[in-house]
């Protein structure tokens, strides 16, 4: 008898550890997301602010996070308990022409995000070996395509693992700065408060929120959670997959708003009053100047590991939104040459790669509003979401970020038109 005691009170003992270790293979998807919040247009938008208005912006960044994680957590749920990812549950609710225009400006929003990436890869080449701008951002679409048939031949998880060490050598890049810069602490606590210095700060902050609150990872977390857990089975299995993708959803996120929060300080504290630290080939050369050309060409790679990463990512979520609004699949490879061409026009064409990289952001932010309403709509729905509709509480947040992101956004276009 005693030993059987034994045996029962050891089992459950043990019944804990092996729930943590059954959540910790359950992570995944949000990483794949989280690539979303560290490409190419952070580093650009990043940047920016800090080396023009030092931590004035800290709190855009802390907020855009805060909004980040919520909004992540939404889509990976509605994938979760319904099965279908938001394009595919957009499809299936609008009319043809409704469809068709929904899907016109969505698709927009993933070709900004696609020139972003690809522009970003190839300044990274030519920062590192000096390639010309049109030449690298064919050898990024190039090696997009290969990551690519990494989840084409292979599955999700071996995607999955591919994208965490590209992930793992951007976090290293962006925050190794830090280590040798010394940082004004007490200045960036300041910035924590929200306040604006002018019109163009807040051009740039919606800038910010365009780079950190992506509107393709949001349409994309829902299959990407679906794909990979399916849906719940039972109450029991949906319960954990729920609290699988919440620990996903916060560590993916706190790890790409450190990322993007390290950007900030060091061009804050390195960079302030430097000639040409508007853009990043000049950021990167300031950097080298002043904290050492091992800093620089760490810096660099992680721009191009951020590259070539959200690269593959944008691709992918741009198949997700075709395929769920048009219901038309493409290849993702015959996709990611075709939304290459693009960006290298742009490099070719000679235009100011940093300032396009900024202007993508700013178009990203307009394309929030029409992924966070609708998917607001329905994780709210009861006839959608059964017993895991959102909770009033949760609904009252959800809206009043999204009116806040309205409003900023028509700022935006007030502050963009008006001389």
């Amino acid at each position: 008898m005693e030993s059987g005691q034994t045996k029962v009170a050891v089992e459950v003992a043990e019944r804990p550890a092996r729930s943590r270790l059954r959540l910790w293979f359950l992570l995944g998807p949000a990483f794949v997301a989280a690539i979303a919040y560290v490409d190419p247009g952070n580093v650009a938008a990043n940047l920016t602010a800090g080396a023009r208005y030092g931590y004035l912006l800290v709190w855009v960044l802390v907020a855009a996070n805060a909004i980040a994680v919520f909004v992540q957590y939404q889509s990976a749920k509605l994938g979760i308990v319904t099965g279908r990812s938001l394009p595919e549950l957009l499809g299936a609710r609008l009319g043809t022409g409704a469809r068709r225009a929904y899907w016109a400006q969505a698709e927009l929003v993933a070709a900004a995000t696609d020139i972003a990436e690809v522009i970003g890869g190839a300044i990274a080449l030519n920062l590192l070996f000096g390639l010309p701008l049109p030449l690298g951002g064919g050898i990024v679409g190039v090696a997009a395509i290969a990551l690519l048939a990494v989840q084409t031949r292979r599955g999700q998880r071996p995607f999955e693992a591919v994208i965490l060490v590209l992930l793992g050598v951007i976090a290293v890049g962006f925050l190794a700065g830090l280590f040798v810069s010394p940082v004004d602490w007490r200045a960036a606590a300041a910035g924590l408060v929200p306040r604006f210095d002018g019109a163009p700060t807040v051009l740039l902050a919606a800038s910010m929120l365009g780079a950190t609150v992506m509107p393709h990872a949001i349409y994309l977390h829902s299959a990407l959670a679906r794909d990979r857990h399916g849906t719940g089975a039972d109450e029991g299995r949906t319960r954990t997959l729920l609290r699988a993708t919440r620990l996903d959803v916060v560590l993916a996120l706190v790890l790409a708003g450190a990322v993007n929060v390290a950007m900030l300080l060091l061009a804050a504290s390195a960079l302030p009053g430097v000639a040409g630290t508007d853009t990043i080939e000049g950021a990167h050369a300031a950097i080298s100047a002043a904290l050492g050309p091992a800093i620089g060409v760490i810096f660099a790679v992680g721009l191009l590991a951020s590259g070539l990463a959200s690269t593959s990512v944008g691709s992918y979520a741009g198949a997700t939104i075709m395929s769920g609004l048009l219901r038309v699949r493409v290849p993702l490879l015959a996709r990611r040459v075709v939304t290459l061409i693009p960006a290298v026009v742009i490099l070719s064409l000679g235009i100011d790669p940093t300032w396009a990289l900024v202007m993508s952001q700013v178009f990203l932010s307009l394309g929030i509003p029409f992924a966070m309403i609708p998917l607001l709509r329905l994780t709210g729905s009861r006839a959608v979401m059964g017993e895991r509709t959102d909770a009033g509480w949760v609904r009252v947040v959800g809206w009043g970020v999204a009116g806040l992101v309205v409003a900023l956004n028509l700022a935006l276009v007030v502050l963009t038109v008006v001389p």
